[in-house]
């Protein structure tokens, strides 16, 4: 038993430089992939470039900390131990660039592997995925934003209502001593239906008086 796992712990790739520059070829060409799908499918305010850099060095990085590591279980537990003393401390704006970190990871884990139709089957189906279904934007929800004197409290909340059918729904109810702020959500249909009144809901609610402001605002992954 103790020869066995000596034996395991002794083993060591035995790549060539071709497999090498194979592996980091691969990897760098659905890197790529990456790299084009994330700035099409991109459809927030702020686009980094950087970013998507960076998911095609971690790609190539990726793969080349597998091609080191080979079958060498003790190499293996090496980087393990040193790689688990590096802190990220970049907040994810987008959910979705969770998964363009996960899609660089596994195509660096598999073309290290020498898994390279895995690699390529794997990341062609999330492009096309992606392709299709990463434009999409979540903003069926509109978010309406009142501040005004607080002894018109009544009078806002009877307009919105009425305005909206009863299909607007009070979120937050912010007061002070003189003030008051009201935050509505409705959805986008109950808000373009809305528009086909003679008066905006705007100027519906400037008509009370002594109204500070009303902010309109469409709700998606980026304000929450």
């Amino acid at each position: 038993m103790r020869e066995i796992l000596l034996q395991m712990i002794e083993q060591s790739g035995s790549l060539t430089v071709r497999d090498i520059m194979t592996n980091i070829s691969f990897a760098t060409f659905l890197s790529l992939a990456v790299y084009v799908s994330y700035w099409y499918t991109h459809v927030g305010t702020a686009y980094s470039k950087k970013f998507n850099v960076s998911l095609v060095t971690l790609t190539i990085l990726t793969s080349t900390v597998m091609t080191v590591i080979g079958n060498n279980i003790a190499l293996s537990l090496g980087m393990v131990g040193a790689l688990s003393i590096v802190r990220f401390r970049t907040a994810i704006k987008d959910s979705r660039d969770t998964t363009y970190i996960f899609w660089a990871i596994i195509i660096g884990i598999s073309t290290g592997a020498g898994d390279y139709l895995v690699a390529s089957f794997g990341s062609a189906v999330v492009f096309v995925v992606l392709l299709f279904l990463g434009r999409v934007k979540n903003e069926n929800r509109i978010l309406l934003i009142i501040r005004g004197n607080r002894v018109k409290e009544l009078e806002i909340e009877s307009a919105v209502y009425t305005y909206f059918q009863h299909k607007a729904f009070l979120r937050v109810k912010n007061t002070t001593q003189d003030s008051i702020e009201l935050i509505y959500e409705l959805s986008r249909k109950v808000y373009q239906t809305s528009t086909k009144n003679n008066k905006t809901i705007s100027e519906r609610i400037y008509e009370i008086g002594e109204v500070d402001y009303v902010n309109i605002i469409t709700q998606n992954d980026e304000i929450s």
